[in-house]
């Protein structure tokens, strides 16, 4: 009997996305796996359990997971979950484990191998395995979406008998993937597109994708970037600069999309209470970051927040999820091909090589420890997330990339290339 992966239903209300597809379940058989999907996991995706039957799986109950040799997630398991897994279980999924030692503990203490999918390194052989590119791209392009649904008006400019309808202005705060998508996604639906961000490389990014970039361009800004791709952070009177810029910009604007997370720290703070006031009636932002405490204050998790001079702030929750039938099918290729490396091809069997470099950046809990050297003391010691960036500082990104592009692409290429090196939001 050969080795069994499981695919749970996710019990988080706001989470829509399943960890395989059709397409998947296939290739995990090619391994030699027999795959268990639980009955209705994939309803939110769009994919009925007859689909998944047709590929090869057992459509099963929760309880199945207790058999399993790998769990295949979306979200971090819970304590109810946990205590359903056998012990050196694989469990793969996305583990959000900054500021949360106590859950990464209880997974150490139930026995199982957990990895965490945006540990990922950014690396040529890994860029297939990458969920911080493949759910930030589709949270930029649904964050458009959600921005217009919420914006009165037309988004292009229209030449009518009856007279001109202006264009939309959107201003993308930050340019990692979700804004690099952002800024195509509101190009494409006719807006007049600005962005910003703290690196100089990305500047010619957003000229390729038809935007104009904003920011103090000063000598400062020429070496804002550290060597491994980091955004530095700014004197104060830099901040102040570029402060008072982005302030008399939003005023102008239309739509306004915030994008700047930091793993492991609370969102930068990017839009004031002022800023938002000076907007005018029927303007739109949308918040990101929300999740991690906004870029925008007055940003609420879950809410769609009309100020008193009648600006929306939305806040959505698990962005990407609002498009789970896309988010899930590149989701379940990201766990499928990392899942691939770590099986033995010729007894088809799990067969984790744990110097590997995948492994390493990965892995989280093993043989009852916790193994990631970023959360070692996590069972001994909970730690207490630091505080959060200055809000006058415009950090956009803290993600590791790839070596910036030498020349500019057009807007296709730039597209394509921005998924393949995420830079940005998760």
């Amino acid at each position: 009997m050969g080795q069994t992966v499981f695919i749970p239903r996710e019990l988080d209300a706001n989470e829509q996305r399943v960890a395989a597809s059709p397409d998947t379940v296939k290739r995990l058989a090619g391994l030699g796996f027999e795959v268990v999907v639980e009955k209705g996991a994939g309803t939110g995706s769009r994919i009925p359990d007859e689909e998944f039957a047709k590929a090869g799986a057992a459509i099963g109950k929760a309880a199945d997971a207790s058999k399993a040799d790998v769990v295949l997630k979306v979200r971090r398991p819970t304590d109810a979950e946990l205590k359903g897994y056998k012990q050196g279980a694989a469990v793969i999924a996305i583990m959000d484990p900054y500021g949360n030692d106590a859950a990464v503990a209880a997974m150490a203490k139930a026995g199982i191998t957990a990895f965490s999918m945006e540990f990922m390194p950014r690396i040529t052989r890994a860029q297939v395995m990458d969920v911080l590119s493949s759910q930030a791209n589709l949270a930029g392009y649904q964050a458009v979406i959600d921005a217009a649904a919420e914006y009165d008006r037309a988004l292009p400019m229209m030449m009518t008998a009856a007279g001109t309808v202006p264009a939309a202005k959107a201003f993308i705060m930050g340019v990692g993937v979700a804004g690099l998508q952002a800024i195509a996604t509101a190009r494409r639906l006719g807006a007049v597109v600005t962005a910003t961000d703290v690196r100089p490389a990305v500047k010619e990014q957003v000229q390729s994708l038809g935007a104009k970039f904003l920011a103090v361009e000063d000598e400062e800004f020429k070496a804002a970037e550290t060597a491994g791709g980091y955004a530095k952070e700014m004197s104060k009177e830099y901040q102040a600069k570029q402060a008072a810029l982005t302030a008399e910009h939003i005023a102008k604007q239309d739509i306004v999309i915030t994008t700047a997370l930091i793993p492991g720290r609370p969102a930068p703070k990017l839009v004031s209470a002022a800023m938002v006031a000076s907007m005018k009636p029927g303007s739109v932002i949308v918040d990101l970051a929300v999740e991690r405490g906004g870029n925008v204050e007055g940003a609420q998790a879950g809410k769609v927040v009309t100020t008193a001079n009648g600006v929306k702030i939305v806040g959505h929750l698990n962005v990407p999820g609002r498009v789970a039938a896309s988010a899930s099918l590149l989701y379940a290729k990201n766990l499928f091909a990392f899942l691939e490396t770590l099986v033995d091809k010729e007894n088809k069997t799990l067969a984790i090589k744990r110097d590997d470099e995948l492994v390493k950046a990965t892995m989280l809990t093993d043989a009852g420890q916790v193994v990631h050297p970023n959360f070692a003391k996590a069972d001994q010691q909970p730690r207490v997330e630091p505080a959060a960036v200055p809000a006058t500082t415009l950090v956009a990104e803290a993600s590791e990339k790839k070596t910036a592009p030498k020349k500019t692409a057009d807007k296709k290429t730039a597209t394509s290339k921005s998924a393949a090196k995420p830079k940005g939001i998760a």
